[in-house]
């Protein structure tokens, strides 16, 4: 059996892979989302070539093919396009032992605890109390995360407006009561003063369990002292993709909880290494998953196979693009998202969708 066939389809905003088999088996993934149609041709141009012909079950081996044989391009673009590679493998593995991934990466189906996550800074704080206490009343969240920070602020602690971070953190937490775990992030808004002094004037006063980017997420000294000054657990990662750079990350003591992104550090394979290395180190890990696109149902599928998964789900709250993409469509009851249990993925891409996107073929000559 060998790769003899892939397909994607994308659009500007998201993609997806087909991958088929010799033997006639498919098996399907999702490129990284966001500027996904220059992913596409990435991945025709700088992954299906090096795999074309090869076994697509020694997932492993592929992923690092390509690493290694695209060396000189590391790192973000051949990942977001690798991601694509791996997952529709593992999705074709599944479906051949009629298993669903999860059981395959050694966990199994269950139901695992989501936190709403917001992703609005234009928000009042008063109306982001509201919403998430509605949100909490209709669909059981137990955990929510909350934007501080200004989007733009990458070091210069600046804020959206002036009071607001302060603020919302405050109505968010005297609206939910301390039942609640409450969540931040800064997406590297803070220096390493602006950062200890919100922490110790704002999150820790209200409980806040997870500050999450502090700092610039490339300036790995700067996050490693905000989480040596302060008691609240610091979190990161979600932009790091190259493997080495994670190992400093953690040897580093930089961060509290690892945050990879299953679509931006190259696939399941890859988000693995990162977690098994944090689980050498004694730290949990709480993928970064900020969309319902099928970043979420991979996310799910590793949380439910690792031994030192957090808490929690990230599980957008916002009214999303990616809605419809994949039936059975993933829902939050009792503050629980469901593991897909059919086989791969346990779930189906809306072939209307696929019927409108840009479509590009790779095949064994």
């Amino acid at each position: 059996m060998m790769i003899d066939k892939l397909e994607t389809f994308a659009t500007r905003t998201v993609g997806f892979v087909r991958l088929h088999t010799s033997d006639g088996d498919v098996g399907i993934g999702q490129l990284s989302p966001y500027n996904a149609d220059i992913t596409a041709t990435v991945f025709h141009r700088q992954v299906a070539p090096h795999v074309l012909g090869e076994n697509p079950l020694e997932i492993g081996r592929l992923v690092d093919s390509v690493i290694e044989a695209e060396y000189k391009f590391p790192w973000s673009y051949v990942c977001r396009a690798l991601v694509g590679l791996d997952t529709a493998a593992w999705d074709l593995r599944g479906k051949r032992q009629g298993e669903p991934v999860v059981s395959l990466l050694g966990g199994e189906p269950t139901e695992i605890p989501a936190y709403g996550s917001s992703m609005r800074r234009d928000i009042s704080p008063e109306d982001e109390a509201a919403r998430l206490t509605r949100l909490r009343d209709d669909h059981g969240f137990e955990a929510f995360k909350v934007r501080v920070g200004a989007r733009e602020s990458k070091g210069s602690d600046e804020d959206e407006w002036p009071g607001r971070s302060e603020a919302v953190v405050s109505a968010v937490r005297e609206a939910l009561g301390d039942e609640v775990d409450l969540l931040v992030d800064a997406n590297s808004a803070y220096s390493v003063e602006g950062a200890v002094d919100f922490a110790e004037t704002t999150l820790e006063p209200n409980g806040v369990v997870h500050f999450e980017e502090p700092c610039p997420y490339w300036d790995l000294e700067s996050t490693a002292a905000v989480t040596e000054r302060i008691d609240i657990p610091v979190a990161g990662g979600e932009q790091d993709n190259d493997l080495a750079q994670w190992r400093r990350l953690i040897e580093l003591g930089a961060v509290d909880v690892v945050q990879p992104d299953v679509c931006y550090v190259g696939g399941i394979s890859r988000a693995r290494r990162v977690a098994e290395m944090a689980a050498n180190a004694g730290l949990p890990c709480v993928p970064h998953a900020a969309n319902h696109s099928m970043v979420a149902v991979f996310t799910l599928h590793l949380l439910g196979a690792l031994e030192n998964a957090g808490p929690y789900l990230e599980y957008s709250i916002e009214d999303h693009w990616a809605e419809g993409l994949f039936t059975p469509a993933l829902t939050v009851e009792d503050g629980t998202v469901a593991i897909p249990d059919g086989p791969g993925w346990g779930v189906e891409v809306n072939s209307a969708w696929l019927s409108t996107a840009d479509h590009e073929v790779s095949e064994l000559v």
